[in-house]
């Protein structure tokens, strides 16, 4: 297990969050049951971005290159993940969270906003 990014781990290149979010169980049915979860497939291209400036990242190390030039790139993808992050949870709320809203179902409403805040608490 290679540690990248703060937050984020990498397994054989893909990017995983390093910490684990709890959301609290209801009577509601569970996400893969209520909603067909949003599409992401866009997000690969993004993605390729981010694991070639990882990458780029490790290249530099290998190459001793200076420190600020290596910092600045850490920064480069903090950011690409960050929009990456963004991305997401604007699908979310347009695709998933709209859903709900439109089902009256008061349940998976909450749920809905419960885990829109679980994300923003989590966001530094």
């Amino acid at each position: 297990m290679t540690h990248t990014v703060p937050g984020y781990i990498s397994k054989s290149g893909d990017f995983t969050l390093k910490k684990t979010m709890k959301i609290k169980k209801t009577n509601v049915p569970s996400r893969t049951q209520s909603a067909t979860p949003h599409d992401h497939t866009g997000e690969l291209k993004r993605l390729s971005r981010i694991k070639g400036q990882v990458s780029g990242i490790e290249r530099m190390i290998h190459d001793q290159r200076y420190c600020p030039d290596i910092v600045h790139q850490i920064k480069a993808v903090r950011s690409a993940l960050k929009a990456l992050e963004v991305s997401i949870i604007e699908g979310h709320m347009k695709s998933c969270v709209k859903t709900a809203i439109a089902s009256k179902n008061n349940a998976v409403i909450e749920e809905k906003m419960d885990e829109i805040l679980i994300l923003l608490k989590g966001q530094n």
